[in-house]
């Protein structure tokens, strides 16, 4: 079983003119995934009764201001056209079998923080929308 560390992952987002990989930027991220749960009960049932819905995802950013990686995520927040990703959690492949996930997004929220005993930071929640598809590379 091969483990890879954390400070591995690479990610990279459209920012409406190129695949830029903001990994630099990053302190922390991933791709949390949810899904849908409708329920099915009936007056006679004693415990509650499910159905699977859909599946949504988001890709939360965490990381260390800078002048770059503001001037991406800050024209994106009013834009209405999806952008893709690509998100390596293992690195990106180089001769080896790492997963690569792909798919498209909107930028949910983007905050920056400027705290007076601490670094300038931001955070930033991508909505994933419609279908993501992993490939070993």
């Amino acid at each position: 079983m091969a483990f890879t560390h954390g400070s591995k992952a690479v990610l990279k987002i459209h920012d409406g003119t190129s695949l830029r990989d903001v990994t630099a930027y990053l302190t922390s991220t991933g791709l949390p995934a949810d899904r849908d749960m409708a329920e099915t009960s009936v007056l006679s049932n004693v415990d509650k009764q499910f159905i699977p819905g859909l599946t949504g995802r988001t890709i939360p950013l965490e990381g260390n201001g800078d002048p770059t990686v503001d001037g991406y995520l800050s024209t994106l927040l009013g834009d209405s056209t999806a952008r893709a990703f690509e998100y390596y959690p293992a690195g990106e492949p180089v001769g080896a079998t790492k997963p690569k996930y792909s798919g498209n997004y909107f930028l949910a929220s983007y905050e920056s923080s400027t705290p007076v005993d601490a670094p300038w930071t931001f955070s930033a929640e991508l909505q994933v929308t419609g279908a993501v598809t992993r490939a070993v590379a």
